[in-house]
């Protein structure tokens, strides 16, 4: 997970800085400069594509499988976030979530 600055925005989509569920493998992360991955917030907004992720306990946080995004990292100042990573369960609810939408297996 890293902290990535969304703004600019147009629309529905996040604004501001937000926690990030990177997806992308490092090796094309650092070859192209670019990161493919999901938005997190702590709003869940009755989202059935808002995945909990329950690394933090004190705080409700989602991760948003119908927003995925591709940001270049290194122009919005991408930072690794404390908590590092999500728990393999939860990275494949997000995958399996996302799997509905755009149907690439199918």
């Amino acid at each position: 997970m890293i902290w990535i600055e969304h703004s600019p925005h147009a629309g529905r989509e996040m604004a501001g800085a937000h926690p990030f569920l990177v997806l992308s493998p490092r090796a094309f992360n650092q070859k192209t400069g670019l990161v493919i991955g999901c938005a997190m917030t702590s709003r869940q907004a009755h989202n059935p594509f808002a995945v909990p992720n329950p690394k933090d306990p004190a705080q409700a946080s989602y991760i948003l499988a119908d927003q995925p995004k591709s940001f270049d990292w290194r122009k919005r100042r991408a930072r690794r976030h404390p908590w590092g990573s999500v728990a393999p369960s939860v990275l494949q609810d997000v995958c399996d979530r996302l799997e509905a939408i755009i149907q690439l297996t199918r």
